[in-house]
């Protein structure tokens, strides 16, 4: 399930393939599967990011659920997470008493996810968990639990599977390293 295309020019590497994040994505949905069948959680993704990863991992679960998207940062206008969060989409469904399991696409600081798990136990959500495709252990700033990881990875620029730079490479098959030249003279490293 590799892909056949040609690498893209800003592309440095494929640090996950197709296969591997196919992979990845049965493995967490197993796991999830094993702790929320029978339990009607919510499963609520980050937009823009998790789109694609979320639609694949609903595909693998067969007991109901729900689905929601929230679209929040801890960054507002500036590079740096400032952790207090913005909201340009809110939970449209109502939460209280409800699982819900925040699909992520990448964590990295942990400032987002830390106050988007505050936001939710205060709407009255039973249990918030995270499950995160991707970890970036070596950027954290706060300390924050993940209890579904598909995997850790370096320090690394990447896109692909729903990861952007300025809204372009979400739609790559794979996670990609992008070469540092197309970022770093913006000033986005």
């Amino acid at each position: 399930m590799t892909t056949t295309r040609a690498l893209p020019a800003d592309i440095a590497t494929i640090l996950v393939d197709e296969a591997e994040l196919a992979r990845l994505v049965d493995e967490l949905a197993a796991q999830v599967g094993r702790d929320f069948a029978g339990r009607n959680p919510v499963l609520l993704g980050t937009l823009c990011g998790a789109a694609v990863f979320l639609s694949d991992l609903i595909r693998r679960l067969d007991f109901p659920l729900s689905v929601d998207y929230v679209a929040v940062s801890s960054y507002g206008s500036q590079s740096i997470s400032t952790g207090e969060l913005v909201w340009s989409k809110e939970p449209s469904l109502d939460l209280r008493g409800r699982p819900v399991v925040i699909v992520e696409d990448i964590v990295d600081t942990g400032r987002t996810l830390v106050g988007l798990r505050a936001a939710l136990a205060q709407r009255g959500a039973s249990q918030v968990v995270a499950c995160a495709l991707l970890d970036k252990p070596s950027r954290r700033v706060v300390p924050v639990e993940l209890e579904y990881v598909g995997k850790q990875i370096p320090d690394e620029f990447v896109v692909g599977y729903g990861l952007d730079y300025n809204q372009c490479y979400r739609n790559l098959p794979y996670v990609g390293i992008l070469r540092r030249e197309v970022y770093a003279a913006s000033g986005d490293e």
